[in-house]
């Protein structure tokens, strides 16, 4: 199993890759289904069942939003986010929906849109039925797709069979890997760094140009994703009137406007007399506006996922304005951090849902610090001590949203990851890279404490934070 950098750096919506974006993106399968099976225009009902994790929080999480939009043919990597409001709105509100964005049916979502959390589907706790129905009620088609973390998503027959939801290249890749050891033998016996070995490996799904020009737009959708934080006033929705701090804090911070210049280190130098933790302040501020954006629904990248979406930015903007970086560091950064995020995904999952947070902040935590440690000039064996901090210390870390809401205590948790990162990349800079936990052993410490993590504490809302804090939901 091959997994491109791509696989694990997604654009899409907020405010949650399993729960938004794979929802979205298996309504929109189901839908390309019917249209290639010549059933779309036969189809005169659709209804969805939910069950499990998604159901439990669902809708804090915006998955009906995000059938909805599956279902009348938008996908999270093209869908407008000013255009998802008028969307759901119209369905809602006209009790129907244009399937695939042309065929008319009726949607009532009491009837047709059904949140089942007593109940699971076998293969994984965010599991989701799409059934098809013509107008005299017989079953065109039945689909069991599971979002099963990362908006990664499988449907039965690619779970039975193994597949965890991403594109094989073409051809195979030069240099397979299924361990942390693995990768470091690798990298040491063709004298590569892990960027670079990754580098060749991308070769096999595109020419290295278009590696490049891919890992530009994902840094530059993460650069957007904290200009718009840094800009956007207000409260997130979903009822618990938490107000966005970023655009505060950046003024505080920057006292000007938020512009293309905010990781220009040249802008703000660092002066005698200046707390040297003021730094730490510009990290926190990065990752809160990119969590309040996910809050909010709006496009941010996928890092491993939507919930610890702002803790890579956050790092890499660091690593911009306070250590110079350019755009090949940030290349090198992302290279460096996907091998790591591929071996998460490969060996254990990058699913609350089956692992508490510590499988989105704790994974993001970790390929960010191995990112960060690759640019400042770490050897491969410093790069893996790092990504081992940045998780040994996330161990058991669980997934408990107020309200099922990503916003508390998700939001100011990735400014916490982002802090926790470069901490674990300065510890591993000072070391010779030899440590005594490995990487591949802090990996399986993770898959088995979420094994073993009560399911009240995986992304449920039944548990932890969501049932000890008092909430009034205003308007939901």
């Amino acid at each position: 199993m091959a997994l491109s950098v791509f696989d694990l750096f997604k654009i899409g919506i907020g405010p949650s890759s399993s729960h938004t974006v794979g929802p979205m993106r298996a309504a929109f399968r189901f839908v390309r289904k019917l249209r290639t099976t010549e059933r779309l225009t036969e189809t005169q009902r659709v209804r969805v069942e939910l069950y499990g994790s998604l159901a439990l929080t669902g809708r804090g999480h915006a998955t009906d939003k995000a059938v909805l939009l599956g279902l009348s043919g938008e996908s999270p990597e093209d869908v407008d986010p000013e255009a998802v409001e008028p969307i759901v709105e119209g369905v809602r509100s006209e009790k129907k929906l244009l399937l695939d964005g042309n065929q008319e049916i009726s949607f009532d979502e009491s009837k047709d849109l059904l949140f089942l959390g007593d109940q699971t589907l076998p293969r994984h706790p965010n599991g989701m039925r799409f059934i098809a129905s013509a107008a005299d009620d017989k079953v065109l088609a039945s689909e069991d797709y599971y979002s099963v973390g990362g908006g990664f998503v499988v449907d039965e027959a690619e779970a039975e069979a193994g597949c965890v939801g991403a594109n094989e290249p073409p051809s195979p890749v030069p240099f397979e890997f299924a361990s942390a050891a693995e990768l470091l033998e690798l990298a040491a016996k063709n004298d590569l760094t892990i960027a670079g070995l990754v580098r060749r490996n991308e070769l096999a799904w595109r020419p290295d140009a278009e590696t490049d020009a891919g890992l530009d737009g994902i840094w530059s959708a993460m650069k957007a994703s904290i200009e718009r934080g840094c800009r956007s006033e207000g409260v997130l929705p979903g009822g618990l009137e938490v107000r966005r701090r970023a655009v505060g804090l950046y003024l505080q911070l920057a006292n000007e406007p938020a512009s293309d210049g905010w990781f220009d280190r040249s802008l703000h130098p660092m002066s005698v007399g200046v707390d040297p933790l003021h730094v730490l302040d510009w990290v926190s501020l990065f990752a809160l506006a990119v969590n309040e954006e996910n809050a909010a629904g709006g496009r941010v990248v996928t890092a491993p996922t939507n919930g610890a979406a702002g803790v890579i930015p956050a790092t890499i903007a660091y690593a911009a304005r306070f250590l110079g970086i350019d755009d090949g560091g940030v290349r090198e950064f992302l290279l460096t951090a996907g091998a790591i995020g591929s071996l998460y995904k490969r060996n254990a999952s990058l699913s609350a849902a089956e692992m508490g947070c510590q499988g989105e902040v704790g994974v993001a935590c970790s390929m960010a610090a191995g990112g960060l440690a690759a640019v400042m000039g770490g050897s491969s064996a410093q790069v893996e001590n790092a990504a081992e901090i940045g998780m040994e210390h996330n161990l058991g870390l669980t997934c408990d949203p107020i309200a099922g809401l990503v916003q508390v205590p998700c939001i100011e948790r990735n400014a916490m990851g982002a802090v926790k990162a470069i901490n674990a990349a300065r510890l591993a800079l000072h070391g010779d890279g030899s440590h005594r936990v490995s990487l591949d052993k802090v990996i399986e410490t993770m898959r088995q404490t979420g094994r073993d993590m009560q399911a009240k504490y995986k992304e449920t809302s039944l548990g932890g934070l969501a049932v000890n804090v008092s909430v009034n939901i205003v308007d939901c």
